[in-house]
């Protein structure tokens, strides 16, 4: 094998993947600082993260879903964030009972609710799957993310908000889409460790029942 081309061709990879992080310091930090903040508002309170993508998109959600789950780097609860992809089962069903088109959106009608929030992952920002679940989301009250490649795009203009990046090649925007998913999760951590110790849930209790006379003893 010519070593030569392909030592070229890492070199321009590394070349293109340092441009598309360097456009993303530059435009896209303090968007993806706002959605940790954000995040670190509603889970707590309750509200859980929905996710969604397609190849390595999905691979991309899901890791973002596993470091709320678990853990990013500090010790900190375990918050709610469910990947639709990985519900095999479900998708299987629905792709063949509905269409593919309809593998996330019947689920986010499933499990969303008002105050949760849909990331939906994209390189292109034209899957038509993850387009249908950002107008179900939309529709079911949740607040929809998009992070897709160069824009604009129709999955960025149907949510609610969107990051784009500029990468020169689906490989790239991978990678950047990494470096994003990182930061989020970095964003969120931060958020968390600024914001007062709240009660996150509400436990309703239960008074113990009346006692009732048996042979005309109360117990």
């Amino acid at each position: 094998m010519n070593e030569s081309p392909a030592l070229d061709a890492a070199h321009l990879h590394c070349r293109s993947l340092e441009h598309a992080l360097r456009r993303l310091r530059r435009d896209s930090l303090g968007r993806i600082t706002e959605w940790g903040g954000r995040l670190a508002a509603a889970l707590p309170a309750g509200s859980r993260l929905l996710a969604a993508g397609n190849g390595g998109s999905a691979a991309q959600a899901q890791h973002l879903t596993a470091e709320l789950v678990g853990r990013y780097r500090q010790e900190r609860p375990a918050y709610s964030a469910i990947s639709l992809h990985a519900e095999t089962s479900s998708m299987t069903a629905i792709g063949n009972d509905y269409g593919f088109d309809h593998v996330f959106a019947r689920q986010v009608s499933a499990h969303g609710r008002p105050g949760d929030i849909l990331i939906l992952l994209s390189t292109s920002g034209r899957s038509a799957n993850l387009i249908t679940a950002a107008v179900a989301g939309r529709k079911a009250g949740l607040r929809v993310w998009a992070l897709t490649g160069p824009g604009p795009n129709p999955l960025g203009e149907a949510a609610d908000e969107r990051l784009y990046v500029d990468g020169e090649t689906t490989a790239t925007v991978q990678e950047a889409h990494l470096v994003a998913v990182h930061l989020l999760c970095e964003a969120f951590d931060a958020a968390l460790t600024e914001r007062p110790a709240t009660v996150t849930a509400t436990v309703t209790r239960t008074a113990p029942p009346t006692a009732v006379p048996v042979n005309g003893r109360t117990p």
